[in-house]
């Protein structure tokens, strides 16, 4: 929610925690140390993986690892709940070097959030589908196929991390209504379709382009969806889904769908996409969860703004997609993005420029990472990952050409974990400051300062176009948040560290405000006016 009352924010102002250790938390590492705990269950649901083998579809658990700060003795802290990417098939068999929950760029973001206070759930979902089928409508139902079940699989986690809290105590200390929904590559499909995709019937009335995910199943000639709910379950994974007719290599009656923790909404607050894209934009309506991409407009897998999709390995098409661009555009156009404007840093800066390199204006929520094409004469899509390249170069891949590292070269051709992690700076600076204002995390982080030992003065107040706020120099203001009578924010301003900033009015109407300054020793509100 973008909005809240004003009364809950002065309130909440006055209860911030009083751990020391809290005062730069979800901004900034604060914690040393991260633990984990690996291999636990979500839920359990049919795959259709193993079908070709076993001829049915048969239960899988649904697994994921857990991080979390080290010494916190927070037990309420925001959840990311984490998708992997690897074209909704396994490790080695999607013939790239990626397709776990171990992929390095998932456990360094992992550990970074859990530094920052976040806890972090790194999680499996059901593979399978054949991006080798001989026609297009084979290829499109695989794949539509497949990203339902993450959509599935994804809500059934959501839901039992609500479960947790609900009868079980919260052993994982989770905060239920602050929950982040993150994906790469294929994961990003995968969080981008469950921050949207709400309906069934937006499966069937598709727009870019009409009819995209119909096909004729049974030979009569008339189109039928792609999905069905009876045979696929419901699109939030709470229902039973049995198939009416055999479709080989499964049986009728084959059992695709087992609900899970059937009672607890699936309901999150924020979606963050790195490489992927939408399965179709009339999908993304008014009021849906914020958004934040981070893409290479290049990218020759995932579309930045409206193409086909295509097999990475044939280069065959498969469907229509819009990328990040699309997507950005659309939420900016709806309002849905609007709780990020005001966001004043260097990273917001780096974001407007490469926006205009990409040729657009900048789009909040949307950071483009522009790649040249490469030394191999290849375009680049993910240059925040990286391998192991020892392992992968024992491996031949099966096109021939060479190993898995010397492939995965081919799209990333300076490839290392030192490349990654500056990307992944960037990727967090960027977020850092959005989901703090998107999950409300400034209601939950810093003790009011008493007294007036900041010395914080604001003038001229009342202030025309420009207001300075000034403090003592031994503290130094970190962020400012400002904030409109209902409650609402309307700039936030972030990695100060000077003890003098100046504030633009900018197209603020004119009344009163309040200043939330953050300072390394807790938060000083101040009222402003505009005249």
């Amino acid at each position: 929610m973008k909005y809240f009352n004003s009364l809950v924010l002065f309130a909440a102002v006055l209860l911030f925690s009083t751990n020391a250790q809290a005062q730069e938390r979800y901004l900034e590492p604060v914690f040393d140390d991260v633990n984990v705990t690996y291999d636990l269950t979500y839920g359990v649901n049919a795959t259709v993986l193993l079908a070709t083998i076993v001829g049915q579809a048969v239960p899988e658990e649904l697994k994921f690892d857990f991080y979390e700060p080290a010494d916190d003795d927070n037990t309420s802290r925001p959840l990311v709940l984490f998708f992997h990417t690897g074209n909704f098939l396994p490790s080695v068999l999607n013939q790239t070097t990626s397709g776990t929950r171990g992929d390095s760029i998932n456990v360094e973001i992992a550990h970074r959030l859990a530094k920052m206070g976040y806890t972090v759930a790194i999680c499996s979902y059901r593979l399978g589908w054949n991006p080798t089928a001989p026609t297009q409508p084979e290829r499109a139902l695989g794949l539509i196929q497949a990203a339902y079940r993450g959509v599935q699989d994804a809500r059934t986690a959501i839901r039992y991390f609500k479960r947790t809290v609900a009868e079980q105590g919260n052993p994982f200390g989770v905060d239920p209504s602050r929950i982040v929904l993150w994906g790469e590559g294929t994961g990003g499909y995968i969080t981008l379709a469950t921050a949207t995709l709400d309906r069934f019937q937006e499966i069937i009335f598709t727009t870019n382009p009409p009819g995209k995910f119909l096909t004729d199943l049974n030979g009569d000639g008339n189109p039928d969806p792609m999905v069905n709910p009876i045979a696929n379950g419901d699109i939030y994974g709470t229902s039973y889904g049995v198939l009416p007719f055999a479709a080989p290599p499964l049986p009728a009656g084959d059992t695709l769908c087992y609900p899970n923790h059937v009672g607890y909404d699936s309901d999150f607050q924020l979606c963050v996409n790195m490489g992927g894209a939408l399965g179709d934009i009339s999908w993304l309506e008014e009021g849906e969860v914020p958004m934040i991409s981070f893409h290479v407009p290049l990218d020759p897998n995932a579309p930045y703004d409206d193409a086909v999709l295509i097999v990475p390995t044939t280069g065959d098409p498969i469907v229509q997609v819009q990328g990040s661009f699309a997507v950005a555009e659309k939420a900016n156009m709806l309002g849905n993005n609007d709780v990020f404007i005001g966001i004043d840093d260097e990273y917001t800066d780096a974001a407007i420029a490469a926006s205009a390199v990409a040729g657009h204006p900048y789009l909040e929520g949307l950071y483009p990472f522009h790649r040249a094409v490469n030394g191999f004469g290849r375009r680049e899509g993910s240059p925040w990952s990286w391998w192991d390249a020892a392992y992968w170069d024992a491996i031949p891949h099966p096109t021939g050409a060479g190993s898995y590292h010397f492939i995965g070269l081919l799209g990333n051709a300076t490839m290392s974990a030192a490349q990654g992690r500056l990307y992944t700076d960037t990727i967090m600076g960027y977020f850092a400051p959005r989901a703090f204002v998107a999950l409300n995390l400034a209601s939950s982080t810093q003790e009011l300062i008493k007294g007036d030992e900041v010395r914080l003065t604001a003038f001229p107040n009342p202030a025309g176009q420009e207001l300075m706020l000034q403090s003592a120099p031994e503290y130094p203001m970190q962020d400012v948040l400002l904030f409109d009578m209902s409650g609402r924010q309307v700039q936030a301003h972030f990695g100060i560290g000077n003890n003098q900033y100046r504030i633009s009015r900018g197209n603020l109407p004119k009344g009163v405000y309040v200043a939330k300054i953050r300072f390394e020793q807790g938060i000083k509100t101040h009222k402003i006016m505009f005249r």
